[in-house]
């Protein structure tokens, strides 16, 4: 033995064996006991619709879609100052956790500590585990006694169920206004086409220019049968008067007659400058009506889709499509797992003597060096 050798074990000593007897002792006379009850639940969407869904068949799938992001944001909310609050005001969390204060000061938390410091607190005494292919969460909440874990295992999941609720009810808010916008811009579009159809029967005093144009059409054959007539009566006129007979002039006259007044009735429908009713050609008055039917039957469709998004979103808001699905019931714990006494101090003496026979290699290369 070299006086080195001493100081190696003195070293040892101080660095390794007392921290770690230390620690033990105090784990085993001071630390208290901690109670673990498990929770576990995911977040279920309820599939299927009513029958009014399913007789408005792909019209459903607008109000609203599936996805697993409740499951994320419950992750997150579980770690959030608004839980701890929460469950603080109800039950006292910062009574319950500093029970053992000062004589536990590792294991405890002190009694007047803020806000912030009890949610740091919060995330050492409940452990969240979270599978995202599955979306299951799975909690072990720790506390000084069996029944206050179980408590508050019980509050995080009816926390956690109201924040489903509310997902839920903004949701359903959600649908019905923007289903009501929707219905209400169909509603204002399709009155605005009526009144424009109605402005232009007012003004050319015609209520349908496709009916218009059958019955001009029906004059016209009338006088292409009545020039028909004339004509043949013409041609008996003149087999048998002879000319200069009056009867002759009149079958002329009103042979030209009939001509004229045809081709009146054709300049109706040419697309020239001949202007029609109230000023306007005919084919312009046509176009625009047509137009006009157009927009009102777009409109009349516009309404009747969004009628049919109104009663999808209003059975889809009557009912709960979001729930908390609880697959472990909060658990009464008999036995007090933690703290676990031999991992921790297996673990400190563990990195005690990784840091001393660290700190030893480097004193004995730097002595080498010299």
């Amino acid at each position: 033995m070299h006086p080195r050798h001493h100081g190696l074990m003195i070293s040892f000593a101080l660095m390794v064996l007392v921290p770690v007897i230390l620690a033990m002792v105090y784990l085993w006379t001071v630390s208290a006991d901690q109670y673990a009850s498990t929770v576990g639940f995911t977040v279920r969407r309820e599939e299927g619709g009513s029958a009014s869904a399913e007789l408005l068949g792909g019209l459903a799938q607008f109000a609203g879609s599936t996805g697993s992001s409740e499951t994320d944001i419950l992750y997150e909310f579980i770690q959030s100052q608004e839980i701890v609050a929460s469950i603080d005001e109800r039950i006292g969390l910062t009574d319950l956790y500093a029970e053992h204060w000062p004589g536990d000061p590792l294991f405890s938390l002190w009694p007047d500590a803020s806000i912030e410091d009890l949610q740091w607190y919060w995330k050492r005494m409940v452990r969240i585990s979270y599978d995202q292919s599955s979306h299951l969460i799975e909690l072990r909440v720790l506390a000084f006694e069996a029944e206050d874990a179980q408590r508050i295992a019980g509050e995080i999941v009816a926390s956690s169920q109201r924040m489903i609720n509310d997902l839920n009810t903004q949701a359903r808010e959600d649908v019905m206004r923007y289903a009501n916008e929707d219905l209400d811009a169909a509603v204002a579009r399709l009155k605005a086409a009526r009144e424009a159809l109605s402005r232009f029967r007012t003004r050319t005093q015609i209520v349908d220019p496709a009916a218009d144009i059958q019955g001009r059409m029906g004059v016209l054959n009338n006088l292409q049968q009545q020039l028909a007539e004339a004509l043949i009566e013409y041609d008996i006129v003149l087999g048998t008067t002879n000319e200069g007979d009056p009867r002759r002039v009149q079958s002329a006259r009103r042979i030209e007659v009939i001509r004229d007044r045809i081709a009146a009735e054709r300049q109706t429908f040419a697309t020239s400058d001949d202007v029609g009713i109230a000023g306007e050609n005919y084919p312009t008055l046509i176009a625009e009506f047509e137009s006009l039917t157009v927009d009102m039957q777009f409109a009349e469709e516009t309404y009747r889709a969004a009628l049919a998004g109104v009663d999808v979103a209003r059975a889809k808001a009557s009912r709960q499509t979001l729930y908390l699905a609880p697959y472990i019931n909060p658990t009464l714990p008999q036995t007090a797992e933690f703290p676990q006494r031999f991992v921790l101090a297996g673990l400190i003496a563990l990195f005690l003597g990784m840091a001393w026979a660290i700190m030893t290699l480097v004193y004995y290369s730097i002595r080498d060096r010299r």
